[in-house]
């Protein structure tokens, strides 16, 4: 497994790194009020040894919307959300998506992580996010997604639509608390 390192779980403003601890993407989003655009940015290639510092390359944009269909602006080209990675399943507690491949994807949001599979039959996992933990209880360790070699042809795909799974999920979890709270 390819394992990515988040350096913090608020994946709208995090640095993800690979085992090395390279920085390969970043994602950022400025707080404002109304709609909010997240803008994921990848690694570019250093061809010069003498200039050492990182440089990166906006990767796409995650513009989000509360009442209509969130966009992705990915490869030059701008698609809405529900029609891109459409929910699916009771609850909307599933979002699928034709690869770059040709195959069918889903990621199930679950109630503390997200896990991508293949969607089809015998459903195989290509990827998981972990969630931080603090070490009370075993080892702590920061936030991880780790991302099978099948999918490595299209990681960038895997990093854009995780970014917006685990946001959606973060939401649902943030929404269950306050109705708890408020109850």
């Amino acid at each position: 497994m390819i394992l990515l390192t988040l350096s913090t779980e608020r994946v709208r403003n995090t640095v993800i790194t690979n085992e090395q601890g390279q920085a390969i993407y970043k994602t950022n989003t400025p707080f404002r009020l109304g709609t909010r655009t997240t803008t994921i940015q990848k690694i570019k290639p250093n061809d010069n040894q003498d200039h050492m510092r990182d440089q990166f390359d906006v990767l796409g944009e995650i513009e989000w919307h509360t009442f209509a269909s969130s966009k992705f602006r990915y490869h030059g080209t701008e698609v809405k959300t529900k029609e891109f990675i459409p929910k699916k399943g009771l609850w909307d507690r599933k979002r699928v998506f034709t690869g770059p491949d040709g195959r069918p994807y889903r990621w199930d949001l679950k109630s503390r992580v997200v896990v991508l599979s293949r969607d089809d039959k015998p459903r195989t996992e290509v990827a998981r996010f972990h969630r931080a933990t603090l070490g009370i209880i075993g080892r702590k360790r920061k936030a991880t997604l780790e991302v099978s070699p099948e999918v490595a042809h299209m990681m960038d795909t895997v990093i854009v639509t995780f970014i917006y799974v685990e946001q959606l999920r973060r939401n649902k979890e943030q929404a269950s608390k306050n109705a708890a709270a408020s109850a």
